[in-house]
């Protein structure tokens, strides 16, 4: 059995962070919006790992992901007024659907082969531990290839809710649908998934991690990621 399990770089507003700040989303895009550079690198600094992760998810390529996260920034701080406090949005939430939207468009504009970059640096093994090894590559590779086979908006809506652990509130608002819409893509993702996998000979269960099915308890991310275990034979 493999699991595959995804956690995003801890995200923060207005707590103590590695970066040595605890000033708000908030305060650094005021500060932003009056041309502040300082305030755009720890905001950068702030939000690059995370949302790495989340373009990732999307295109499974890092030089792809690096660009849109650099890009999104780009135009954060060329237009730093797109994002508006006063219509209620949180600047995370907000900013996960820039990344998601410019990753449709990636997607839309040029359906790339599956291309893998999780396993580049496998380590080096006893050779007893080498077809082990051999074995847990090819089930992962296929299960990222039937990841990113997936409709763009249901893999969108799988990797918010499942990986970066967003509620589905917060997806909704980021993809631009109604809850309902989130829920029906989800859906449709997982059974996609498990198709995709059964057709490959293998049983996914799709859960949470065990600590945040504990109620108060998340995982150290503070996200309520998810882990897929994979089972060799239908």
């Amino acid at each position: 059995m493999v699991e595959h399990s995804r956690s995003s770089d801890d995200a923060h507003n207005g707590v103590h962070d590695i970066h040595g700040t605890d000033e708000s989303d908030k305060s650094l895009m005021a500060r932003i919006q009056n041309g502040d550079h300082k305030a755009f690198e720890i905001l950068v600094n702030r939000y690059t790992g995370m949302f790495f992760t989340a373009a990732y998810r999307m295109c499974s390529h890092k030089e792809e992901a690096e660009d849109i996260v650099q890009e999104a920034f780009l135009k954060l701080w060329r237009n730093p007024h797109s994002w508006d406090s006063d219509k209620g949005a949180k600047f995370s939430t907000w900013f996960y659907r820039v990344i998601t939207n410019q990753a449709l468009d990636q997607i839309r504009k040029k359906r790339p082969e599956y291309r893998s970059d999780i396993l580049d640096n496998i380590s080096d093994n006893a050779a007893s531990d080498q077809h082990k090894e051999l074995e847990d590559r090819s089930i992962q590779d296929d299960l990222e290839s039937a990841i990113q086979s997936l409709p763009p908006r249901q893999k969108a809506a799988l990797n918010l809710c499942f990986y970066e652990g967003v509620s589905n509130k917060e997806a909704a608002d980021i993809l631009g649908v109604g809850i309902k819409a989130v829920e029906s893509l989800l859906m449709r993702a997982k059974s996609g998934l498990r198709d995709a996998m059964a057709r490959r000979g293998y049983n996914i269960i799709m859960e949470k991690n065990k600590a945040s099915k504990d109620k108060g308890k998340q995982s150290k991310s503070g996200k309520d990621n998810g882990q897929i275990n994979v089972n060799t034979g239908a």
